[in-house]
């Protein structure tokens, strides 16, 4: 699914940008353009930031 149609970017790549360290709505924009132009996805970015953060600390808690 897209999460920034605007620059075509999808969900799973922005979730493995996460995971490889942009953990910032600006270091997501940085690496691949989303948020960057109508904004409307930038929710949804700060949502999957949070998403995966929350996956990171279950993951250490196991």
């Amino acid at each position: 699914m897209f999460a920034c149609i605007c620059k075509r970017v999808r969900e799973c790549e922005i979730r493995s940008l996460i995971q490889d360290g942009a953990r910032t709505k600006r270091s997501v924009a940085q690496a691949c353009g989303a948020g960057t132009s109508c904004g409307l996805c930038v929710r949804r970015i700060g949502d999957l930031i949070d998403e995966e953060a929350e996956t990171e600390t279950l993951g250490q808690a196991a």
